[in-house]
Parts: C-alpha cells; structure tokens; sequence
C-alpha cells in the first residue's frame, strides 16, 4: 500500500467488530515493525504487553476509566505500551536540553503500530485515558514504571472512511528556502 493512501486509511477506530478475532500473526507483526520505529540514541525505551481474545475484556475494563472509551467492550485485542528506563546517553540529553525524549518515543512507535495495523486491514485507537494502577496489577508492572498508552486493536465494523478535519496548512506551516 502506498504511504498517501495508508496515511489517508489510518484512523481512530470506535466502532469494532466483536465476532472477527485478530490473528496473533498479525499481532506479532505489528510489533516487529514498530520495534523499527526510531528512537533518541536508539533507547526504545517502551516494552509491550499485547492481550488478545478473552484476556482483552480486563483491559477494555480498565480503558472505560471515568465512562470513557466505552467501544473497547467490543475490541478484541490490545498493546499495552509500557515506559521502560532509557539508556544513560537519551536521559543525559533530556537533562541537558529539557526535552522529554522518551515521551517523544513512545508516541513515535505508537504511530508504528497504528499504521502497521492500518496496513494489514486492522482498526486502531490510541487511547492515553485508562486506570494506569489496575493496568499494572493485571500485568504485575513494576511499580516505578508507568504505563503511558493503550492501542486498541481490531476489526473495523464497517469500512467507512471518516473526512479528516486537520487545521489549513497555511495556518500550521511555514517554508522558507528558495
């Protein structure tokens, strides 16, 4: 697929087909490319826990925190993206430039895995609303790591492509050169 129509695929799927189960190969793949996503001084300062099938409805539980998020009943699978310590050279360098590179991390392979869902038929959702503390106790996740996001992953119920609504280009963009 084409990265213009991949891109143009890719959205925030609500609306999942309970009955279609994702298979664990295309699981799997998801995360073999997204491990292919870059990071500071290549850190990859994440792991994943990837639940799928039955296990999935303790997850959908704890993503339905404050009556949000309330389609993953109907989600099938996740990938729960877990912070992990970055090596020294990334932590030293968003101590000398204030720049929280991990948190930039994270949400890059957390595109990965939305575009490599999206390439092979999947719908996704990138949920950062979930009860972090009942996602730890499921997963026994040491206490002084967090989790930072959690993607849903399935079958879309219908093919219906939504029209974007992103900001005009000239309000976001500015190119100088010649």
């Amino acid at each position: 697929m084409d990265f213009d129509k991949l891109i143009t695929l890719r959205q925030s799927c609500r609306s999942y087909d309970k009955s279609k189960l994702v298979e664990k190969e295309k699981l799997d793949n998801i995360i073999k490319q997204a491990i292919l996503a870059p990071s500071a001084c290549n850190s990859q300062p994440y792991s994943f826990i990837t639940v799928n099938g039955k296990a999935s409805e303790n997850v959908a539980t704890c993503c339905q925190k404050y009556g949000s998020n309330k389609f993953t009943s109907d989600c099938n699978a996740f990938i729960v993206i877990v912070e992990e310590k970055a090596n020294l050279p990334e932590r030293v360098g968003s101590i000398v430039l204030d720049n929280h590179f991990t948190e930039i991390d994270i949400g890059i392979v957390a595109s990965y895995i939305t575009l490599s869902a999206t390439e092979q038929g999947l719908g996704c959702c990138i949920l950062g609303l979930f009860d972090e503390s009942q996602l730890k106790k499921l997963f026994n996740i040491d206490k002084n790591k967090r989790v930072r996001l959690v993607v849903a992953v399935g079958y879309a119920k219908d093919d219906v492509i939504r029209q974007k609504k992103r900001k005009e280009i000239s309000k976001i963009h500015t190119y100088i050169g010649d």
